[in-house]
């Protein structure tokens, strides 16, 4: 058998298809393998990313929470403490203001009592009056009672008691 150049031109032609066949097919495959193994790559990549900012992202969530929080709390607790103290002390002026109320009362009707004792004791005693002046007892007289010795005090008749 021999070979023509033409027949080692087809061959080597045939020879070169193949191979050049078998380099695309091998660089086709290790590029499908490099896309895969870079998917992985970014896809780990945009997975640590996201962990990351979910990190980041309940940590300032905490912070903001703490930030938010410890004023509203102080502001509650200094509500309560006024709100509570208002109401303490208003509790206690309303007990102290009617307690005073209830002793005028009391002193109204006791004033009221006196005076109609007194105006009693006038009744019974005909405006009869004892009276001290000078270390001397007096009885004061209702005007118009005639006395001997006549004497007066404030234009109503008196009588010395004695001094005994």
């Amino acid at each position: 058998m021999t070979s023509t150049p033409n027949d080692v031109n087809v061959r080597l032609k045939s020879r070169m298809a193949t191979d050049r066949r078998q380099i695309e097919e091998a660089a086709a495959s290790e590029l499908r393998q490099l896309g895969v193994n870079l998917r992985a790559v970014a896809n780990g990549a945009l997975h640590t990313i996201e962990a990351d900012t979910g990190v980041s992202v309940r940590r300032t969530r905490v912070i903001l929470l703490n930030a938010w929080l410890r004023p509203l709390v102080v502001g509650l607790v200094i509500f309560v403490g006024i709100s509570g103290g208002t109401w303490g002390l208003m509790s206690w002026l309303s007990t102290g203001i009617q307690h005073r109320i209830e002793t005028l009362a009391t002193l109204d009707v006791q004033i009221e009592d006196a005076r109609e004792t007194l105006a009693e004791m006038e009744e019974t005693t005909w405006g009869v009056t004892l009276l001290e002046i000078d270390g001397e007892r007096f009885v004061l007289l209702p005007q118009g009672t005639p006395v001997h010795p006549a004497r007066t005090v404030g234009g109503r008749p008196v009588l010395k008691l004695s001094s005994e």
